[in-house]
């Protein structure tokens, strides 16, 4: 196949499409990277999930009466999460195996010495990356969010685990009101300060509801419980008392009620309702989500949710800075193992994620900002493979 390729030189990389249309060479390149690259993802994913959750899920089967096929259920649900973080660690073992065949065997050399040049020989592995981004961000946003919402939901209702996100207990939900000032300025002044002690997912339990007119407290309503009417668009409120306060702060007048209709803003219970975590929503949830935080003022997990929305875009991008420094890697002119080849991508990858780890932590205490938290990491390795492309093009 090689000699083909080269007698095929230059006419492999021109076609009516120009330089960079699919030629010999591409089909050629693209096919051994195809085939490493399906194995890469089936091993990697299928060794994440043993690892990471497998002997997780034993222990819970074992000591806390998990039933089995529940168990099974959640293993099968964590799948697409491993196999999201599968893709890019697939592109880098594929290029740095594959390039490094290559070169061991000479025929990166003997495309080389027929003028193709090293960024062109690494074309078809970008061409890969780029690829496997698009599938990677389709997968985190359609496939990931909901199997992973799914398997927390199991272990809540058979375990009864605790869930940082969810609001179950004691949610608490400040309602605002802009006003504009005389100077124009515009303010935030508290209408309605809503709580409730326990949610279901569909009745709040336990209620107690202040309601301020200007800077007045107005009312105060305390009902046993109460839910979200879709149909009309309110609150309905069951067995309760409303309390009128008059300006001087004291009781003006008190009358019970078994069932009374309030209108009042949906978004606690879309605050309770939606309480996932991260990486339980697509990027369109989670911003959603950080609208109900900028209004209640909870500045730290907004801005867990602002740092982990940038990092939902930028880690499909990861397959592009591990695809440019894998086919570079690869292609060096000299012997490269399997063993070699596995070993740098290790290092590699491990470097990269603990890079990722520490930058994402300054984005979540604050130190910089959530986009140069998630995308930090990305800038660094593509300027890192820009300069070996560099390097080993003019070496």
């Amino acid at each position: 196949m090689l000699m083909k390729v080269v007698k095929s030189l230059p006419h492999c990389l021109r076609s009516r499409g120009g330089y960079f249309s699919l030629s010999l060479m591409d089909r050629y390149i693209g096919g051994q990277l195809i085939t490493p690259f399906i194995f890469g993802v089936g091993l990697v994913s299928s060794l994440g999930v043993a690892i990471g959750y497998l002997s997780d899920l034993g222990n819970k089967v074992v000591d806390s009466n998990l039933p089995l096929i529940k168990a099974l259920e959640i293993l099968l649900l964590k799948v697409p999460e491993f196999t999201a973080y599968a893709l890019p660690i697939s592109v880098m073992l594929t290029t740095l195996l594959t390039y490094g065949r290559l070169s061991s065997d000479s025929e990166l050399i003997a495309l080389r010495a027929c003028g193709v040049s090293l960024s062109r020989l690494i074309a078809p592995a970008l061409a890969l990356s780029l690829v496997v981004s698009g599938i990677t961000f389709v997968f985190n946003e359609l496939v990931v969010p909901t199997a992973n919402y799914q398997a927390t939901s199991i272990l809540v209702k058979y375990l009864n685990e605790e869930h940082r996100f969810w609001q179950q207990k004691d949610i608490f939900y400040p309602d605002y009101e802009e006003i504009s000032l005389p100077n124009g300025e515009t303010i935030k002044r508290l209408k309605h300060l809503f709580y409730a002690e326990e949610f279901d997912g569909e009745n709040m339990k336990a209620l107690t509801i202040l309601e301020w007119i200007g800077d007045s407290l107005n009312k105060i309503v305390i009902s046993d419980s109460a839910t979200w009417n879709a149909n009309q668009n309110t609150w309905d409120f069951f067995n309760g008392n409303i309390y009128k306060i008059a300006p001087d702060a004291s009781y003006k007048d008190t009358f019970g009620f078994k069932h009374r209709q309030f209108p009042l803003s949906k978004a606690p219970f879309e605050f309770a309702l939606q309480g996932r975590n991260p990486y339980e929503m697509n990027i369109i949830q989670a911003q959603e989500y950080t609208k109900l935080l900028k209004m209640i003022g909870d500045q730290k997990n907004l801005r867990t949710f602002q740092v982990r929305i940038q990092q939902k875009m930028s880690f499909p991008f990861i397959c592009v800075v591990f695809g440019l420094i894998g086919s570079v890697l690869g292609a060096r002119p000299q012997q490269m193992s399997r063993s070699t080849s596995f070993g740098l991508s290790v290092i590699i990858i491990f470097t990269y994620y603990v890079l990722g780890f520490l930058i994402g932590s300054l984005g979540l205490v604050g130190a910089i900002s959530p986009f140069m938290a998630a995308w930090l990491p990305n800038f660094i390795g593509l300027a890192v493979g820009g300069w070996l492309l560099y390097r080993f093009a003019n070496s």
